[in-house]
């Protein structure tokens, strides 16, 4: 990934705000697929099993991540907010490094895609093989 200031050196070139913005975007996402989980960790399904200190770590583990992926997309968005529209970068080399082929057309800027965790909630019953 190469930052430059105006003029605009290549195709690829777009405002680091705006890829910050779609990179914050994406942490949220993760942040509510995460906290999904809590429900299905603590449906009542025994007291013994809510009293559990493991469980209580798993769950307390689950709502930390939660946390910190919404601090890393506000810390992450304020950044944004206050650069020059003239920082341009190039993300088609760290688009390469992304497995995930939905999170990689979500941060390209010319695509807008719903995000993954309202894609999930619409499919429920349906399951990708990975």
């Amino acid at each position: 990934m190469s930052l430059k200031t105006v003029p605009p050196g290549g195709i690829n070139d777009e405002p680091l705000h705006e890829v910050l913005g779609r990179v914050s975007t994406e942490l949220m996402d993760v942040a509510i697929l995460i906290e999904r989980l809590e429900p299905l960790l603590s449906n009542g399904r025994s007291t013994e099993f809510l009293e559990s200190p493991e469980h209580m770590r798993v769950m307390q583990g689950i709502d930390l991540a939660v946390q910190k992926a919404r601090g890393l997309a506000e810390f992450i968005d304020g950044i944004g907010g206050h650069l020059d529209v003239a920082h341009l970068v190039d993300i088609s080399t760290a688009l390469n490094l992304i497995t995930l082929e939905d999170m990689k057309r979500r941060l390209r800027s010319d695509v807008h895609a719903e995000p993954s965790a309202e894609i999930y909630q619409k499919a429920s019953g349906d399951f990708d093989f990975f």
